[in-house]
């Protein structure tokens, strides 16, 4: 898919601008979360805040997928990502006053609004690609969904990862900012596209409508639900990842968990560039390759407590979001494979929303028992549970039944 992406960005002046604003938002966005942590943690924050404070990371965004969907009727996409970054801009205020008082409260405040200007980009960001890119450009589309969706942990957290400690609090707050700043200014830079005027003529013959799930086809609904079943199966894990760090043998939680969210993203990083565009659709549909992706990751997790080094840790979470992102581009392209302009920003809207709210309640479940039974045995026996009933799903909503 790498090679698809570099394919348009190389035909697409506006998508190298898009791409380098996201790129750019995504690097605030891991700074926010390094942030947030790293002070979590050196506050010794219990399990249950820590929990609370990936909830609140993902659980506005319900919110915010909502707003978007709506706006998506009446803005074009390009406004929709600008406004979606100022008020991500806009959050840094509450994450500053945690800082300077030291209050935890507002820096989960700073992570709910940031959620929610996250899940206004989601349908802005689908419709943006599934407008104006041909059906042969998809892979590229899925490629910059996904690797936008690593590269806040990859840049963001990397290059927090390697600050954090070394310049106080506010001057991160500052280089945060200035990202948010740059983007929205890229954004603005590609909003302003030479052919404006056929995309808008192609916008008016393409105009967004809301779906009826009764009406959808069994392979719209598959696509639809897959994304949510990821999302049930990797919560506990990453749920419950800082905590995870606590039990590792040779390393303190500040210094351990947030390696772990970096090499967490390089996997997210690679595992897309892993598959070929040209047989993304068979893979979709493959159960089997889907169901091996997230045994490994699930695996991977399991292992990760048992770790006698720290660099067996780092290598177990990156196979582990590796294949769990091989699997998040293909639900993604299924998505914008299998739903039409019209109606793609309603279905991936209604799909994140399916997602947030799985992984808010999940986490929050997850939370609550490793405070009763710890971190370990709580996230075997969710992410347990969650992927036999993923497997359930997968195999009442295979292709081939559908189409029989």
């Amino acid at each position: 898919m790498l090679i698809a992406l570099l394919r348009a960005l190389r035909h697409y002046r506006w998508l190298k601008l898009l791409a380098a604003g996201l790129f750019l938002s995504s690097l605030g966005s891991g700074l926010t979360l390094v942030l947030t942590m790293g002070l979590l943690l050196e506050w010794q924050a219990p399990a249950l805040t820590l929990v609370l404070a990936y909830t609140l990371s993902t659980l506005p965004g319900w919110f915010g997928s909502v707003i978007g969907e709506k706006l998506c009727k009446r803005l074009s996409p390009f406004q929709i990502l600008i406004l979606a970054e100022t008020i991500g801009l806009f959050s840094l205020g509450f994450l500053g006053w945690g800082v300077l008082h030291q209050q935890s409260t507002s820096l989960l405040l700073a992570q709910s609004v940031a959620a929610l200007s996250g899940g206004m980009s989601f349908p802005a960001l689908s419709q943006l690609l599934k407008y104006h890119l041909r059906e042969e450009e998809l892979p590229a589309a899925t490629a910059l969904e996904t690797l936008v969706f690593a590269a806040n942990v990859v840049v963001g957290i990397g290059v927090g990862v390697l600050i954090f400690g070394h310049l106080p609090p506010l001057m991160l707050l500052a280089l945060d900012a200035l990202s948010f700043i740059l983007a929205i200014a890229l954004l603005a830079a590609a909003s302003k596209k030479p052919d404006k005027q056929q995309l808008k003529e192609e916008d008016q013959d393409n105009a967004v409508s809301t779906i009826s799930w009764r009406k959808l086809s069994p392979l719209q609904q598959r696509s639809m639900l897959m994304l949510p079943m990821l999302a049930s199966v990797g919560t506990p894990a990453m749920a419950l990842m800082p905590a995870l760090a606590r039990s590792l043998p040779t390393e303190t939680a500040t210094s351990m968990a947030l390696p772990l969210l970096l090499a967490r993203g390089l996997g997210q990083l690679c595992g897309p560039l892993l598959l070929p565009a040209d047989n993304l659709k068979n893979y979709a549909n493959n159960n089997k390759l889907l169901l091996c992706c997230l045994l490994i990751f699930l695996g991977c997790y399991w292992l990760l407590p048992f770790s006698p080094i720290a660099l067996l840790a780092l290598g177990l979470i990156f196979i582990a979001h590796l294949a769990s992102n091989v699997v998040y581009a293909l639900v993604t392209f299924g998505l914008l494979a299998n739903f039409s302009r019209q109606h793609i920003s309603s279905a991936s809207a209604r799909a994140w929303r399916w997602q947030i709210l799985t992984v808010g309640g999940i986490s929050i479940l997850a939370g609550g028992l490793a405070d009763y039974l710890g971190p370990i045995l709580a996230m075997e026996l969710m992410s347990g549970l969650s992927l036999a009933i993923g497997a359930v799903l997968l195999h009442l909503t295979r292709v081939g039944k559908n189409s029989a």
